[in-house]
């Protein structure tokens, strides 16, 4: 299956969303902040990121505004996580370069089947 980077400032949700991806038979890598993001991304291959945008020191924004100028990591699939659900907070992720947003809380089977989606997307 695929390896995917969890990225999320609460042990209890980036648990949570470990033990559902792995469960889902994927491989995870996970890490609290935005700086721990972008090393597992330059130490590692990856076939997506899941990043909250609120995280300490750099963003989920942030980290995916750096994936999108980067050659490397410009096509590498990034889903956002936040709690952050205004119309203009959907609009800022959209325009950093997601490929989708997810609301918390969240349903982990959804959560699930957007990651298998964004997966089945690139895999065409």
């Amino acid at each position: 299956m695929a390896h995917v980077l969890i990225a999320d400032d609460d042990a209890d949700i980036r648990d949570l969303v470990a033990f559902k991806l792995t469960q889902s038979g994927h491989q995870v890598a996970a890490v609290e902040d935005g700086l721990a993001a972008l090393r597992v991304v330059r130490d590692q291959p990856l076939d997506l990121a899941l990043l909250d945008i609120r995280m300490p020191g750099l963003s989920g924004l942030d980290v995916c505004r750096e994936l999108r100028s980067a050659p490397g990591t410009a096509s590498l699939p990034v889903i956002l996580i936040t709690a952050r659900s205004q119309e203009g907070d959907v609009e800022l992720g959209f325009a950093a370069g997601a490929d989708d947003y997810i609301v918390k809380p969240f349903s982990p089977r959804e959560l699930s089947s957007r990651v298998n989606a964004v997966l089945a997307r690139v895999e065409r």
